[in-house]
């Protein structure tokens, strides 16, 4: 079992989520979890942004304070004004946007979604993408995005292989591969550029993710990009 630290964990949430009210979303408590959990950094996005107004929520995650990188998020349902907000949002540095389809009730084919794909990528930002990836994939597909999947499921792993040996681009969170053989199936059929560590603290438990990936069964340079070199790579890239 490694103790190496993880330098960045793609999918950490703050601030408000009102359908889990005992969960404690601070931006504190949350670095306090990572830091427990051994995790340097979070991408992180505010919650309010997801269930409510993009503006304030982007405002919000910009407001979480050191130890976090801001991820922008857009209203699915409101996609007139994306172009301005992801503006705002590029102007404050930012460098990946959070998008919460199943959340919004907004499925990849409608036209609200594919709008907001066409201007995150047209200003070379990093989507990060919820929802099953077999669904989602075609938003993304031919145009050379680069994109992270965060609900890749361990039953899925077949299908997102066959997407990333033909999309160099198409990464997939580590969140749900927990089947014994997931993160290493991933590695070894299309390599450590195609995985990042995801938890999804603290609307999930931190411990089961971070334990399969500490139990990994990769080479140090393997383990290193999964844990951090391939989404420091990713955030470089314009």
């Amino acid at each position: 079992m490694r103790a190496d630290p993880i330098r960045y964990d793609c999918d950490t949430l703050c601030g408000t989520w009102p359908a889990r009210a005992e969960l404690d979303f601070r931006p504190a408590a949350v670095r306090a979890k990572l830091t427990a959990a051994g995790i340097e950094t979070g991408l992180v996005c505010a919650g309010r942004g997801a269930w409510f107004d993009d503006v304030d929520g982007n405002t919000e995650t910009l407001a979480a304070g050191p130890g976090f990188v801001p991820v922008a998020t857009i209203n699915l349902r409101h996609a007139l004004r994306a172009e301005a907000e992801l503006d705002r949002m590029v102007a404050a540095g930012v460098r990946a946007v959070r998008l919460f389809g199943p959340l919004q009730g907004c499925e990849p084919v409608f036209p609200g979604y594919r709008h907001v794909v066409d201007a995150v990528l047209a200003r070379g930002l990093l989507p990060l993408v919820e929802g099953d990836v077999r669904g989602c994939w075609p938003a993304f597909a031919d145009r050379g995005a680069r994109v992270v999947f965060l609900d890749v499921h361990a039953y899925h792993v077949a299908d997102f292989v066959l997407l990333a040996r033909r999309e160099p681009g198409f990464v997939a969170s580590t969140r749900l591969l927990n089947a014994p053989d997931s993160i290493e199936t991933v590695v070894g059929e299309v390599g450590a550029e195609h995985l990042v560590f995801g938890s999804r603290t603290p609307l999930h438990d931190t411990s089961p993710a971070t334990l399969r990936m500490r139990g990994a069964r990769l080479s140090d340079a393997d383990w290193a990009a999964v844990t951090g070199g391939t989404l420091e790579a990713l955030l470089e890239k314009p």
